[in-house]
């Protein structure tokens, strides 16, 4: 790093750093590598925001992997979220976020008084690796603390800031130096940061389980199968993660990063320097939504499935699932996009397996096969190949909140979350009405994640450890019971594709 950057980081720490705040008690203050920070303390939690885990990606450092943050002075006033990861905003954007692409910081959450070292949850949050972030308020890990665990929120890069691959960047880059997955490469970083920090925290630095929803799913298994991961979980949870995803090669993702570069302004032999000069709005504007993991050889060898094939992945125990109503992702695209992907008899055997209206109209069986080809056939097959090296616990989510079945008679894709964080009233569009059943449904779902995270088992309603040749899973629905897996017929030809996909050489 250049003394001009050093310079320009210490100079933006210093804006940060203040004198310890009079009505904030001492007791809420944590000495981390890079200094001394302050915390909030509500209801016997003390919360920690915005600690920066890297330097800011910025100038010469963006489309670099992430480094240590550098230290401060004083004590660092950490009683708010820091700015989110440049994004088109959503629904789901907090009003009031700032974005910046200095926007490399975790959040904490702790118990106020802890006995012995507690269990660490790191949160991945989703948004398709182009939105999203981790201070959105259904992600409050005040939930988790209460019931005696560190729980940690990550940001990372995302978009093309995240997950660009370009000639320029290649050949600047160390024979062995990680391309591309930069959004990866700051997920790695804050759990390195979490293994040297967490203790100050009250946490347990041996227990830590990385979990995620969606993009954040598909993240945790891409960490359960890079080496450069490896040992800095002991746990892991994937909620409607996918998993059955190549990831893109090196060589194509430099053809499509050069023409979107290429929308945001830059000459077709731009160098390193002049891609650095691009500003945000015009890489938000070309980045697309088809951004993501990079088979680049040296951080990422190979995508998920395989490495799941092979038995190697991360043997660790595994809490994964899906939901009901994952088709609610395709909106109002042409069955005809998902059905391309099957010869017709495929189409014929799947049509025979699903039965009903999927039968016969092309809608209904391309809105079965998006929810079981992306997302519950997925997470069973991985299910299945994990517990022969690890306890691994499946679910089906079907429960819906009662006030707006009418109108969402399916579980979409992310709702499970409302109940895993106990969020109904916090979501982004929060549900105004919570029923009795709907109170008892998320403290079901809540406890099983906390004692998953506690234990390495979801105690609830008698939930069995995974095993293939009984094949049963969790089924959250109006009466949580165990049952057998869902649209077992469907996903034995969906299993057959994908084994044959993964034989195939090209």
């Amino acid at each position: 790093m250049t003394k001009t950057l050093l310079a320009a980081a210490a100079a933006l720490l210093t804006l940060t750093t203040l004198p310890a705040r009079a009505d904030i008690p001492a007791s809420d203050q944590v000495r981390v590598e890079s200094g001394r920070l302050q915390g909030v303390r509500a209801d016997d939690v003390v919360a920690f925001k915005g600690i920066p885990f890297a330097v800011p990606p910025v100038g010469p450092l963006r489309w670099k992997p992430p480094q240590a943050p550098a230290a401060w002075s004083g004590v660092r006033d950490a009683i708010r979220f820091g700015a989110i990861c440049p994004q088109t905003p959503n629904f789901a954007t907090p009003k009031d976020a700032v974005q910046s692409e200095d926007c490399l910081t975790l959040n904490v959450w702790a118990p106020a008084a802890a006995s012995k070292p507690a269990p660490v949850m790191v949160w991945i949050h989703g948004g398709g690796d182009i939105n999203g972030t981790a201070s959105e308020p259904q992600f409050d890990g005040a939930v988790f603390a209460k019931d005696g665990i560190v729980f940690v929120s990550v940001e990372y890069r995302l978009g093309l800031l995240g997950w660009l691959a370009h000639p320029a960047l290649t050949a600047e880059a160390g024979p062995m130096a990680p391309l591309a997955n930069y959004g990866l490469m700051d997920q790695i970083a804050a759990l390195t940061w979490v293994r040297k920090n967490i203790a100050a925290f009250g946490g347990d630095p041996r227990r830590v389980t990385v979990a995620g929803e969606s993009a954040g799913g598909e993240a945790v298994l891409s960490l359960m199968t890079v080496p450069a991961a490896r040992g800095l979980f002991s746990q892991a949870i994937v909620e409607s993660g996918g998993g059955w995803y190549p990831g893109a090669a090196l060589a194509d993702a430099e053809k499509g990063g050069v023409e979107r570069l290429r929308k945001a302004g830059a000459a077709a032999n731009a160098d390193a320097a002049a891609l650095r000069a691009l500003p945000v709005p015009a890489l938000l504007a070309a980045g697309g939504e088809d951004v993501g993991a990079v088979i680049d050889g040296r951080l990422i060898k190979a995508g998920p499935a395989r490495v799941f094939a092979d038995g190697a992945a991360a043997p660790v125990p595994l809490l994964i699932g899906s939901n009901s109503g994952e088709d609610n992702l395709m909106g109002d695209a042409p069955p005809a996009d998902m059905l391309k992907w099957f010869t017709p008899d495929q189409l014929a055997a799947l049509r025979k397996a699903y039965g009903g209206a999927a039968a016969s109209d092309d809608v209904a069986l391309a809105h079965a096969l998006y929810r079981d080809q992306y997302m519950g056939a997925p997470a069973r097959w991985i299910a299945a190949r994990q517990s022969a090296k690890a306890p691994a616990f499946l679910y089906y989510f079907e429960y819906v909140p009662q006030i707006i079945r009418t109108r969402m008679p399916t579980a979409h894709h992310g709702v499970e979350m409302l109940f895993s964080f106990e969020a109904m009233a916090r979501a982004p569009r929060p549900i105004r009405v919570i029923t009795d059943a709907d109170g008892a449904e998320m403290r079901l779902v809540h406890g099983c994640w906390a004692s998953f995270v506690k234990t390495g088992a979801p105690d609830g309603a008698g939930w069995p450890a995974y095993a293939p040749v009984r094949d049963q899973l969790m089924d959250f629905g109006d009466q949580a019971s165990v049952r057998s897996s869902v649209n077992r017929a469907a996903y034995a030809i969906l299993d057959g594709i994908e084994q044959k996909d993964l034989a195939d050489p090209r």
